[in-house]
């Protein structure tokens, strides 16, 4: 993709997102677009970045670790979104700022023993399978309330909220009922921890309904850099 064509797809996102707050009467500053960069090289995650966008997202560790490394640029803020092995909880520990994909008690104790004192808190967001897929990462809703103790009581760990990846569903009504449903679960654990935060929801073609229903940070990776590369 040339920086032409980049540079409009991000226009038209952040337009997007625009015209959805105003749909729902919110305003628009208060969600935020994190730009779903897996599959493409760090030089189309630079010129994303000068742009003024400067939140990515990255599903796989490897990978993200290597475009933070050859990028070093300390205005861009990393998050992990993909599903979390056992075996690279330390790479992420390292690495990034956010995990957003946290859904088992385990990979709490590993990240939060692996995360390296002179760094800031990870930032960490509980996944929820709200489909109960059993194809797809995200513990049940009855599991949020420990894992958010679990999150809440680890030192080097900041509990900011919760995440989901809803089934596709193509009527906004769907959509929107799905994200209401997210929504009361987040709103249920603020009630517990006051300084939580932030929604991720919403991706490229469902980001509406999300932001319809309260989210506040939406990951769009199709809409700005056109169809999904292979890894």
């Amino acid at each position: 993709m040339d920086f032409t064509t980049l540079k409009l797809a991000h226009q038209k996102t952040l337009d997007r997102i625009q015209a959805a707050c105003q749909a729902a009467q919110r305003d628009p500053e208060t969600v935020a677009l994190l730009a779903v960069s897996k599959t493409r090289d760090a030089e189309a995650v630079e010129a994303l970045a000068t742009l003024g966008q400067r939140a990515f997202g990255e599903n796989y560790v490897s990978e993200g670790v290597g475009k933070i490394q050859a990028l070093a640029n300390p205005d861009l803020i990393w998050h992990f979104i993909g599903p979390i092995q056992s075996n690279k909880t330390k790479l992420l520990a390292e690495h990034f700022d956010w995990v957003q994909t946290v859904d088992r008690l385990k990979l709490v104790k590993r990240l939060n023993d692996q995360r390296p004192s002179s760094a800031p808190q990870l930032n960490v967001l509980i996944q929820v399978n709200l489909d109960g897929e059993e194809q797809k990462a995200g513990c049940a809703p009855s599991e949020i309330a420990d894992l958010a103790q679990a999150i809440h009581q680890a030192p080097r760990l900041r509990l900011r909220g919760l995440m989901a990846i809803p089934a596709v569903r193509q009527a906004l009504h769907q959509q929107r009922a799905v994200f209401a449903d997210l929504k009361a679960h987040f709103d249920q654990l603020q009630t517990q921890y006051p300084h939580i935060d932030t929604l991720s929801a919403g991706m490229s073609n469902d980001m509406e309904a999300a932001i319809a229903e309260g989210a506040n940070l939406v990951r769009v990776g199709t809409a700005l850099f056109g169809p999904r590369q292979k890894a």
